[in-house]
């Protein structure tokens, strides 16, 4: 099968687009940009374009399929032409639903935790040599791709994410797989660009929830009320189970997990965490895996890529990265660190690089987020504001959202790298979360600030 990506340089398209090339598919693409790790990873497989731009001359009659990815915008030249070629054209979740309809779908959703969650399924059913096709969307140890798909196996496990399947899709990627296993872990509204009020946010969880092959189940996180409601409120002729945060401990810097056989310490850490790993103990159950096997896998997966991902630590310090940016996830984050470090001064830096968290009206969201650190704070880029074409944001805003008097922020990459390096983080935990990289922060350098 000869299979075309349109923009194949992004985190999702060229993880896909290896995963194809693997199955022995015929794979091109095209890009106006490819950036690191993507660029090196297809020039590995041989996938890499020869030349940047868009080539509708390369469109042909010749090829079975277009992947089209969002990057791409609706009159890019090769689109058109695939379009007026009358060309099989299909968005990301598209493709994967039509690679997995014959299989067991399992889709993890929620606004927070999916990646933890779909991560630790894998590292479990890994560790137990039980073979599943995949999508997730972090780099997993242990794993070469992102997305790994067959014609052999039976399950195929998938993060099921709520933002748009392609620019000529608009349905969230989620209402595309039919899962016949799902699970929600929580919800709180999240890409205001798309969904511009809360209640229009959470029909898409309902949606999801509908959606669900009858006969089928969830799992869901029943201490969000919000879950809750959509799972209950549901017509679907689905089975219904609720799970909740399991029992723990935190002694000298280590999580223990209470189990049936005891306590047994764990890598990951933090009350969010440890609600994932409850769910994503259900779903390795519903494929084969015993209370006992799971608990044998667990207690080594260290998380996933950019997920509370420990950077440095020395003997009186310690430095993490996380991707969280909705004031859910920064709340979450902050305060599992805190925990975990309780006798250690937090140093917690956030910087507001998506759509939502540089809009003037969903500032006012992260009231409280970064109450759990002693030390607070928040970078941002006017010059992104200006990229994405929102109302200028000031620092008075950010100061009124966050509502905390002692909250510094700094708008100029340098002042932030060199209020970094003139600290003294001895005794403290460093937490960095941002969806970007500060301006330019070279995460290396920051490690030898714990050293």
């Amino acid at each position: 099968m000869r299979v075309h990506f349109i923009a194949i340089g992004g985190s999702a398209m060229h993880n896909l687009a290896m995963a194809l090339h693997q199955k022995k598919y015929e794979v091109t693409g095209s890009d106006d940009v490819i950036f690191e790790p993507s660029k090196s990873r297809l020039d590995r497989y041989g996938l890499l374009p020869k030349s940047f731009g868009w080539f509708p001359e390369r469109i042909t009659e010749e090829i079975d399929a277009i992947i089209l990815g969002m990057h791409a915008k609706e009159d890019n030249p090769e689109l058109l032409k695939a379009q007026e070629l009358g060309l099989k054209i299909y968005s990301y979740p598209e493709f994967l639903y039509e690679q997995s309809k014959n299989k067991t779908r399992v889709v993890i959703g929620g606004s927070h935790g999916k990646t933890t969650i779909t991560s630790m399924i894998l590292h479990v059913l890994h560790y137990h040599e039980k073979e599943v096709d995949y999508m997730v969307g972090a780099q997993l140890e242990g794993f070469d791709t992102m997305v790994h798909l067959t014609e052999d196996n039976d399950f195929i496990v998938l993060e099921g994410d709520e933002y748009l399947s392609s620019p000529i899709d608009r349905r969230p990627k989620f209402h595309l797989y039919q899962p016949n296993i799902a699970l929600l872990s929580g919800i709180a509204w999240d890409h205001i660009n798309v969904f511009p009020t809360f209640d229009n946010y959470v029909e898409q969880f309902q949606i999801f929830v509908d959606g669900i092959v009858r006969g089928g189940s969830i799992n869901y996180n029943s201490e969000d009320p919000e879950v809750v409601k959509v799972v209950e409120n549901s017509e679907n002729q689905i089975r219904k189970i609720p799970y909740t945060t399991p029992e723990y401990r935190v002694e000298d810097g280590e999580t223990l997990l209470n189990t049936p056989e005891g306590e047994m310490p764990i890598e990951v850490f933090g009350a969010h965490n440890l609600s994932n790993l409850a769910g994503a103990k259900w779903i390795c159950q519903h494929m084969g895996i015993d209370e006992d096997e799971f608990y044998e896998a667990i207690a080594s997966f260290t998380g996933a890529s950019k997920r509370l991902e420990k950077i440095a630590e020395s003997n009186s310090a310690v430095a993490y990265k996380d991707f969280a940016h909705s004031p859910s996830k920064v709340s979450a984050t902050t305060k599992a660190v805190k925990e975990q470090y309780a006798d250690r001064q937090l140093v917690a830096c956030l910087e507001l690089h998506t759509y939502s968290s540089l809009n003037a009206e969903f500032l006012k969201e992260y009231e409280g987020a970064l109450d759990a650190a002693d030390q607070a704070v928040v970078f941002y880029s006017p010059h992104a504001v200006k990229i994405k074409q929102l109302e200028e944001v000031s620092e008075e805003q950010i100061a009124t959202a966050f509502n905390r008097d002692d909250l510094i922020i700094y708008t100029n990459p340098e002042e932030f790298k060199t209020y970094l390096h003139q600290k003294n983080f001895a005794n403290s935990a460093l937490l960095l979360m941002s969806s970007g990289n500060y301006g330019g922060l070279d995460f290396d350098e920051v490690k030898e600030l714990i050293a």
